[in-house]
């Protein structure tokens, strides 16, 4: 049977309906009133092998950070909800994707451990993630790469998933948010791919 969840969450900031299959073929439909969090969440879909029906209502007259972070809290909840005890998952799982100029890109590492953390590295050609600059930007609708990190704390903390995200490389913010997502949906998919060989929770304790 088909690991699957449905989620709807409502606050008085966003309003999201969320359907999510973990053993999946890639197919996404995401209206989020973001486009580019939209291609993110279809390249997550497309690469995870995860298939993800989201539509989210939220206060973008005011600016994309509540419906960025819900996003995130709806999908880290939906993925929690469909692997359940995690019986029989890989659990760990590292992924590095290059994105042209990107050459060492981005590198995930994640465990998914019921302890929800994100860790965010960067090197001397990334230390700009949090630059003010970014914060400071004209259009409120773009997306940055803050908003990128938000969306993986809000993600990792609600799916009780230890999130390590490598920012080693790259000059285009475009490229390394988006390396970084295809780098979260390979690992996504290693960890939570079933091992034909365990029979039990993979944890010494008896439970994740």
């Amino acid at each position: 049977m088909k690991r699957k969840a449905r989620i709807a969450r409502k606050t008085k900031e966003t309003d999201i309906r969320l359907t999510l299959t973990v053993d999946g073929e890639g197919r996404s439909r995401v209206r989020t009133g973001i486009r580019f969090l939209d291609h993110m969440l279809e390249t997550l879909a497309k690469h995870g092998f995860f298939d993800i029906d989201l539509t989210a209502k939220g206060d973008l007259d005011v600016d994309t950070h509540h419906t960025n972070e819900d996003v995130g809290i709806a999908l880290g909840e939906a993925f929690k909800k469909a692997l359940g005890d995690k019986k029989g998952i890989r659990r760990f799982a590292d992924f590095r994707a290059p994105l042209d100029e990107a050459l060492t890109g981005v590198r995930v590492s994640l465990d998914l451990s019921g302890r929800g953390s994100c860790h965010i590295h960067t090197h001397a050609k990334t230390r700009w993630i949090d630059h003010p600059a970014l914060r400071a930007r004209k259009n409120e609708k773009d997306y940055t790469l803050a908003d990128a990190k938000h969306f993986f704390e809000s993600l990792a903390a609600h799916m009780g998933m230890t999130l390590h995200v490598d920012f080693l490389s790259g000059e285009q913010p475009h490229h390394v948010i988006e390396a970084s997502f295809k780098a979260l949906a390979k690992a996504l998919d290693s960890a939570t791919a079933m091992d034909t060989r365990a029979k039990d929770v993979p944890s010494t304790k008896g439970k994740l």
